[in-house]
């Protein structure tokens, strides 16, 4: 049987409350309030989910989020394989050169390469291998696998650890519970768990969610939930969540955009235990000859994973704070964000520039014009940003032609 979409079988009014009791769960994968939100979106009657193998009793798209909401994985040990393709240039390595440099990296003075803050953006592209462990919330393993090489981040209790061991340095800092709990919400993204809930946040009106079947991953039974955006001029084509038919948790992650073509990306485990790892998983003691890099609280701040500061801004009026005059244009999927650089200008035109360099510019973005004057567009598979000419950026998970339409109508 086909699935039914949520949106022509449900009024908000028809959804239960989420229990007080499920907010210990919701810490770890979805908060209440999202989880809430999306049920009142989605719809009660039976969407099948027998349309695959395994055969799994049926559920709502609603029953499979409450089901995610009240997950309570604490323990787990697997191995993670990660793709991610957003269409961006090949550069050459040139990027590795910049994040080292930006992180103090190999080159950079004072930095270390085994600082999370620079290789963990080594996920951002390309097809890598993890090995992932966790034990509560005070304990928790990250390896990246490499040829011939491995990176591990460790926090254990107090103690945070990378070890990069291709140039056998390794990173330490020390967190208090506070500061532990706050950097566990700000890791970057690196199991299917983290990214179902980035996707799960954007659930709403503007949203189509449905059970699509069910699937086998890394040998566990489990239902595809499926979310798409409802409006046109969106690059996301929709996301494919597999969640354990047992425990709730998500074991796959899949968001193909509206283009066509292979994922953006696909993160999913392909081994997975949900027994409680040996204690010297966590256990770490920097190996003879290593160089040691400590990072103390006046540098560290409230980073991500005991990290750098927080380079980010966390909320729109922050960013505010950062640009001139940010807002957000739309609604849903198709928000944009908008702002003035303050420069009074931005990329000069390609027929301006000439030469190689002018090539280069053009090879990267693409001209455009509105009634705003002149831009360049710079597009990823999954994130476009216009800069006009007068500086302006308007930027989102969108098409060209919907951020040049943006554009206009900001004249």
């Amino acid at each position: 049987m086909a699935p039914y979409e949520s949106d022509d079988t449900t009024t908000a009014g028809e959804v239960e409350e989420p229990r007080a009791g499920r907010r210990k769960a919701a810490r770890y994968v979805v908060p209440v309030t999202v989880m809430g939100v999306a049920a009142a979106t989605i719809g009660l009657v039976p969407a099948l989910a027998d349309s695959g193998d395994p055969d799994l009793p049926d559920i709502t798209a609603a029953q499979l989020i409450d089901k995610i909401a009240q997950s309570d994985v604490e323990r787990l040990s697997g191995t993670v394989k990660i793709t991610t393709d957003l269409g961006l240039p090949n550069l050459g390595g040139l990027e590795s050169g910049l994040l080292s440099g930006a992180t103090g990296g190999e080159d950079g003075e004072g930095g270390s390469s085994a600082d999370p803050s620079g290789r963990l953006t080594e996920l951002a592209s390309g097809t890598h291998t993890l090995r992932v462990a966790a034990d509560g919330p005070d304990r928790q393993k990250l390896s990246l696998l490499e040829n011939a090489a491995e990176y591990s981040l460790i926090h254990n209790g107090k103690d945070v650890w990378g070890y990069d061991s291709a140039s056998n340095e390794v990173y330490h800092a020390t967190v208090d519970e506070a500061e532990a709990e706050e950097r566990s919400a700000q890791q970057p993204p690196a199991t299917p768990k983290d990214f179902a809930e980035e996707a799960l946040k954007a659930v709403d009106d503007t949203t189509s969610v449905k059970v699509d079947g069910t699937a086998q991953v890394a040998g566990r039974d489990a239902y595809r939930l499926v979310v798409e955006p409802k409006q046109s001029g969106s690059t996301v084509g929709a996301v494919s969540i597999a969640v354990d038919s047992e425990t709730g948790m998500p074991l796959k992650f899949t968001l193909t955009p509206s283009s066509g073509g292979s994922a953006v990306v696909d993160i999913g485990f392909t081994k997975v235990s949900f027994d409680r790892p040996d204690a010297s998983t966590f256990e770490f003691t920097p190996p003879k000859g290593a160089k040691v890099t400590e990072d103390t609280e006046q540098d560290r701040g409230h980073g991500d994973f005991g990290g750098k500061p927080e380079r980010g801004p966390k909320s729109e009026e922050d960013l505010a704070k950062g640009f001139d005059g940010l807002r957000m244009l739309g609604e849903g999927w198709n928000s944009i964000a908008t702002f003035d650089t303050g420069a009074g200008a931005g990329l000069p035109p390609e027929e301006e520039v000439g030469g190689d360099l002018g090539g280069f510019l053009g090879s990267l973005g693409d001209q455009v014009k509105g009634d705003f004057g002149q831009g360049t567009v710079f597009s990823t598979r999954l994130v476009n940003a216009l800069i006009t000419e007068d500086g302006k950026v308007y930027v989102g998970t969108v098409t060209k032609d919907a951020l040049v339409k943006a554009a206009e109508a900001g004249k």
